[in-house]
């Protein structure tokens, strides 16, 4: 009896393989979603955060002055906290995002090694299926040969104990 595998590759191993490691940047958006990605990239910098907090900062004296604690906690509410806090804010996302990119190559990387790896079992089974195979065919092949010694075997037993049973009688 031949073993009968035969190795059926899944297609998403090839659409995998066409599309490659999916990327923020690659994300395809429309005209307002460039336009958006421009500005988040400009305003997600240290950079920009320093702008806004030197703006933030001109604002400052008129809120101590004006002798009010309210002043002074809007200048810190809706000034300070919204034009650098945002940028700051920005530049983690940025860095989260590409880390983001980079767990997602890792991972892509494992899966491709795995298929590979995978693969390869599925050649050494293959080997293995042949080779019990050749196995197989010289056991079937030599099967007559064995019935022949087996019967010889008995048949001498069979007559070596008539031969005794004879000689002690």
């Amino acid at each position: 009896m031949a073993i009968t595998y035969e190795h059926q590759p899944s297609p998403r191993i090839a659409a995998r393989k066409e599309a490659g490691v999916p990327k923020i940047a690659d994300q395809h958006v429309g005209i307002n979603g460039r336009i958006a990605l421009i500005v988040t990239t400009a305003v997600g910098t240290m950079w920009c955060a320093y702008a806004f907090a030197v703006v933030a900062f001109v604002a400052l004296p008129d809120a101590l002055n004006s002798g009010s604690i309210l002043p002074m906690v809007q200048w810190f509410s809706q000034t300070f906290i919204q034009l650098v806090m945002l940028s700051v804010i920005m530049v983690g996302q940025n860095i989260q995002g590409r880390a983001s990119d980079k767990r997602a190559e890792m991972t892509y990387q494992d899966a491709d090694a795995i298929l590979h790896e995978s693969l390869q079992i599925q050649a050494h089974l293959k080997a293995q299926d042949d080779a019990l195979d050749v196995v197989q065919r010289a056991a079937l092949l030599s099967w007559p040969d064995r019935i022949g010694i087996t019967l010889a075997v008995v048949v001498a037993a069979e007559l070596a104990a008539a031969v005794i049973t004879a000689a002690s009688s």
